[in-house]
């Protein structure tokens, strides 16, 4: 099975040129301002540029309003609209209906019973995100550098579609896709130097342990 691998929280062209050459199959920016890795519309749209016909450019929303939304698609012109907060099912189809865009659900998740959450969600969302539930104190709803039990998922319907993110890095990749059977992946600060500061260098070894791990599972 393919796998579709999202490096996310992009600011730079370098950041940008890394994810695609590695062969990233989405690349994220994130619109939420109290994220180190916020991003203005604009400059998101002129750094999507390069992934146009390589990659889908997802934008990453918290809860944003119908204003917000429409300044974000207008300036990026993104290929997916990602939810990160607590959108109702209501919420999720009249973004759909609105842009006409595809949208990936993200739901935080520490056991087995916040799996319930999605079921509503289901033919609804195109696509989920599961995400650890961020820590005490913390303000982000993502991109905290941490995981949660991969177990989790263990009983998850093999039809759900959904991306697997939360504290992911080259030295646990093959652990996670070990224990989980996801059709994408997701990491930002995985491949940071410094919270919002991605490592070129540490992008390139992300996707070549993911390569290492899909090799030793093929074998």
């Amino acid at each position: 099975m393919s796998l579709d691998i999202k490096i996310c929280g992009l600011k730079t062209d370098e950041a940008v040129a890394a994810a695609l050459d590695g062969g990233a199959s989405h690349i994220g920016f994130i619109f939420f301002p109290k994220s180190p890795r916020n991003i203005d519309p604009s400059e998101a749209g002129r750094l999507r540029r390069p992934a146009e016909g390589h990659a889908k450019a997802v934008a990453v929303t918290v809860d944003a309003d119908d204003a917000t939304l429409d300044a974000i698609v207008a300036a990026m012109k993104p290929d997916m609209l990602q939810l990160h907060g607590n959108e109702s099912v209501a919420r999720v189809a009249e973004v759909k209906a609105r842009y006409g865009l595809p949208v990936m659900k993200a739901f935080s998740l520490r056991e087995r019973s916040d799996l319930d959450q999605i079921a509503p969600y289901i033919g609804v969302a195109d696509r989920f995100l599961f995400d650890a539930k961020p820590p005490k104190g913390s303000e982000l709803p993502g991109g905290n550098g941490v995981s949660f039990d991969w177990q989790v998922l263990s009983e998850l319907d093999a039809s759900i579609d959904y991306m697997l993110s939360g504290g992911l890095n080259a030295g646990n990749i093959d652990e996670a896709l070990a224990a989980t059977l996801p059709s994408g992946i997701d990491i930002s600060s995985g491949v940071e130097s410094a919270p919002g500061v991605k490592d070129v260098g540490l992008i390139g070894e992300f996707f070549r342990a993911v390569r290492a791990a899909k090799s030793a599972d093929a074998a």
